[in-house]
């Protein structure tokens, strides 16, 4: 068919190769499309380029500097040598059509599903840079899985493979910068920041990411404004008001440079300082920065920056190229009119030296790259131009693998390999996919399943410098697939905060909470802006800004400052303080005494009043009474398994003991009175049979109690908490509270029984009648056991065991000291009353049975 010549002035820069990689970029900033003096009646006039722009040219020499090594480099593709086609597509997503249609058809042409030029093959496309010129060309090659990857469409919308299934890209996607902006806030601990963001989709999206982010982790937005594409003195006022009146320190900046710019320029004439501005890849590093009255107000600033790789031999590549070696290249005598302010003449051998040409200077060929200003040709680091690199290497590398594919053991079916001479666009794009940074099995691959590279971000710092002029500096990265989990790396000691590196400015709505303190929201406003409320006692926070109070173990305790737990004091009835010092040496007193007793009773067993009311009762009464004053120790020191299950029942044995030795001796004496009267059966209940076996029915009957209580639910020992927040009481928990009181109630039960008798028996006629005694000491008994029951109850601790203590010794102390001091003084201080004569009247003594010994 006729191959008609396509109607555009669009430039192409070309070099012929075995293959060729298709390249669109974009050079010129603007695209001129004339408007026609008629319509449809005369063919389109083509559209023209203007404004060059350095840096994007720079992209340019970037990827032909990585096609020269290539075919320089032995291993890489030997034999093989590759060409380019490169289209300026003026930042235009027309020219970006037309370039691709333009290469598929066969480089001269534009003729849809024709290729007018089969030979060399065109492997794939790189570019374009815009993400507005990206998309449409990954729509129409996405058709034919054509493999295209990009250096500079950063758009999250690629990542979908169903609408852009050929589509991979160098250069990291916006969706990762607002949670590296997150992070980076975090590390310099900044809660309370505003947000200014262009009026577009790639801008707005990001923002809302990133207020959605930034909320997620605890950060507060104080304002959200919206830049206008249009500035006016109405927008620049609302915005710098704003910014003046915030009292937020940082300020985030989801913008372009050419939206911004205005906004900063009016709060530099405002003179609004102490800001730290953070921007994004949109923006960060831009020619903004070489305005020296801006200086002032950016001063300091953050920003998220493509990542930058070193690429040896491209700097002296880039102060290499002239006009007159390089008249090849189509971009290059434009670039240096742009670069130097002159003009070329048409002609280069007759330029005539100082004159002028359309107002400049004409160019000699003698300018020098190495002096043109670092705003109009930057050679320190590259961004883009490392990504445009990398991607004509991906490219590079994935031909490679197709070239070097061996039989069987290729990827396709029945381990086929692609014709290298005839390949399909999809068998290409199979290898680029799966493009390896190196031959090993084990190397990291340039693009995941979406096709999107690895997540590199750089975080720039940029100052003005002693020396009088700015500088950029790489103080970070951010690797959003860290394995390692830490996403943000920061070498803070480069970063000086009013000279001082670790001085970082605050930015936060309230004033940090310190240890002790919880943050406590405040009604109607952002979940930042708190105030600090002390921790309530036993619960402390050990961490700056903590939500929540923590607990203390029930163990311990919070100290003052409420910022540690400190380990309770674990108390008991110990003897080494008063209180249990004073109840053990009253409880030995007492057992001295009941000793001493009984050796008096020993020496003085012969004597009248010593063997009155029998005296193996006496003595087994006493026995009883010196194993309940000793008993009491059993109470006193940290409760331990054996002392809690034995304490009570051998407290209760032994009272029970006691109390059956008084009751027999009560039954005693009114037997023996009663069995006076003539023909009295009560007589053969008269001896020492009657009283043992009373003994040892009622003590029986508590060791029973004992044994169940034991059997069922003994004591054990327990530590209890919650008497107080400074100390643990260290107690015995009775197990079965009911068997306590059984035991007790079985007590109380002899007490009342044998008070009962004795009252009966108070008034019999003998000049010593122990009923009267007994009647008193019972008397003491019970008051002391029922003021026990409600005092017991109404302590805790180590004081309920000093109640029980007490109760113990002081009704001990009454049994003994009721029945047996009045026996003791009449041995001591009234012998005369020790005879029968004065304890027995005469009338008595001959009808009196024999009391038993």
């Amino acid at each position: 068919m006729h191959c008609r010549l396509a109607t555009s002035s669009m430039k192409m820069y070309s070099k012929e190769g075995d293959v060729v990689f298709g390249i669109l970029a974009a050079v010129h900033q603007e695209t001129i499309y004339p408007f026609p003096k008629t319509l449809f009646t005369e063919p389109p006039a083509p559209r023209h380029c203007k404004s060059i722009h350095t840096e994007y040219y720079q992209r340019v020499l970037a990827m032909i500097f990585a096609i020269n090594e290539i075919n320089k480099n032995p291993y890489l593709l030997p034999n093989i040598s590759l060409g380019f086609r490169i289209y300026d597509s003026c930042l235009s997503e027309v020219g970006a059509v037309a370039g691709t249609l333009m290469q598929l058809s066969g480089g001269k042409e534009t003729i849809p599903n024709y290729n007018c030029l089969l030979r060399p093959k065109l492997v794939g496309f790189i570019g374009d840079g815009p993400s507005a010129g990206a998309l449409p060309m990954a729509r129409i090659l996405g058709v034919s899985r054509i493999p295209q990857i990009s250096y500079a469409a950063a758009l999250p919308i690629f990542s979908d493979k169903i609408q852009f299934p050929s589509f991979l890209r160098t250069v990291t996607s916006v969706f990762f910068q607002p949670g590296a902006l997150v992070e980076l806030l975090l590390h310099f601990g900044w809660t309370w920041i505003g947000i200014l963001a262009s009026d577009n989709d790639l801008c707005l999206e990001g923002s809302q990411m990133l207020k959605d982010q930034a909320a997620q982790n605890g950060i507060c937005i104080e304002f959200f404004e919206i830049l206008p594409t249009q500035s006016s003195r109405a927008s620049l006022s609302h915005v710098t008001d704003i910014v003046r009146r915030s009292t937020a320190t940082v300020i985030v900046c989801y913008t372009f440079t050419v939206h911004i710019s205005p906004v900063l320029k009016e709060i530099s004439l405002l003179g609004i300082t102490g800001k730290i501005w953070i921007g994004v890849t949109s923006w960060i590093p831009a020619p903004i920065f070489s305005r020296r009255e801006l200086w002032e107000t950016l001063n300091g600033m953050l920003g998220l920056a493509v990542y930058s790789g070193e690429i040896s031999g491209l700097k002296d590549f880039l102060y290499s190229i002239h006009p007159l070696k390089h008249s090849e290249d189509i971009f290059i005598r434009e670039f240096w009119e742009e670069a130097f302010s002159c003009k070329w003449m048409d002609v280069f051998n007759k330029t005539e030296i100082g004159t002028r040409l359309d107002g400049k200077e004409l160019c000699t060929g003698a300018e020098k790259l190495e002096s043109l200003d670092a705003s109009v040709y930057w050679v320190k680091d590259f961004r883009l131009p490392f990504s445009a690199h990398k991607a004509v290497y991906a490219m590079a590398l994935a031909l490679h693998d197709l070239f070097h594919c061996r039989n069987q053991e290729g990827p396709f079916i029945n381990g086929s390999c692609a014709d290298p001479k005839d390949f399909q666009p999809w068998q290409m794009l199979h290898y680029v996919k799966n493009v390896r940074t190196s031959s090993s099995a084990d190397s990291e691959r340039f693009f995941d399943s979406n096709g999107d590279s690895r997540p590199f971000l750089d975080v720039l710092y940029w100052h003005v410098t002693s020396n009088d002029s700015s500088s950029f500096e790489k103080v970070g990265t951010y690797d959003a697939k860290a394995l390692s989990g830490f996403k943000l790396v920061i070498n803070g000691s480069t970063v000086l905060w009013g000279g001082i590196p670790s001085q970082v400015p605050w930015s936060a709505c309230s004033e940090s909470c310190a240890p002790g303190y919880r943050k406590s929201a405040i009604t109607g406003r952002p979940k930042c802006c708190f105030s600090c409320v002390h921790c309530p006692d036993g619960s402390i926070t050990n961490e700056t800004d903590s939500i929540d109070c923590i607990l203390c173990p029930e163990d311990h305790r919070s100290n003052s400052k409420k910022d540690r737990c400190l380990p309770k004091k674990i108390d008991f009835l110990s003897y080494e303080e008063p209180l249990g010092f004073t109840l053990a040496f009253i409880s030995i007193l007492l057992f001295c005494n009941s000793s001493s007793i009984l050796c008096i009773f020993v020496r003085y067993k012969h004597t009248p009043v010593v063997r009155a009311n029998n005296l193996q009762l006496s003595y087994i009464l006493l026995v009883a009474l010196m194993l309940c004053f000793l008993c009491s120790l059993v109470f006193i020191g940290r409760p331990r398994i054996l002392t809690c299950m034995f304490r009570q029942v051998i407290f209760g044995i032994s009272f029970s003991l006691a109390v059956s030795c008084v009751m027999a001796k009560t039954v005693m004496v009114v037997l023996a009175f009663r069995a006076t009267k003539p023909n009295s059966t009560l007589r053969r209940w008269v001896g020492s049979r009657t009283s043992y076996c009373i003994i040892l029915a009622c003590s029986l009957s508590e060791l029973i109690l004992g044994v169940i209580w034991l059997g069922t639910a003994p004591s054990f020992p327990e530590l209890n908490s919650s008497s107080g927040n400074w100390k643990i009481e260290a107690e015995c928990n009775e197990g079965s509270i009911f068997m306590f009181y059984c035991m007790l109630g079985f007590l109380g039960l002899l007490a009342c029984g044998s008070f009962g008798i004795a009252f009966l028996a108070r008034s019999l006629p003998d000049s010593f009648n122990e009923a009267k005694y007994i009647t008193f000491s019972m008397l003491v008994f019970l008051s002391v056991w029922l003021s026990f029951i409600p005092a017991y109850l109404s302590t805790k601790g180590k004081y309920m065991v000093a109640v029980e203590i007490f109760a113990i010794l002081s009704s001990g102390a009454g049994l003994l000291y009721c029945i047996f001091i009045p026996k003791i003084y009449i041995i001591f201080l009234r012998p005369e009353m020790n005879t029968r004569e004065s304890l027995v009247p005469r009338s008595t003594m001959c009808t009196t049975p024999r009391k038993a010994a």
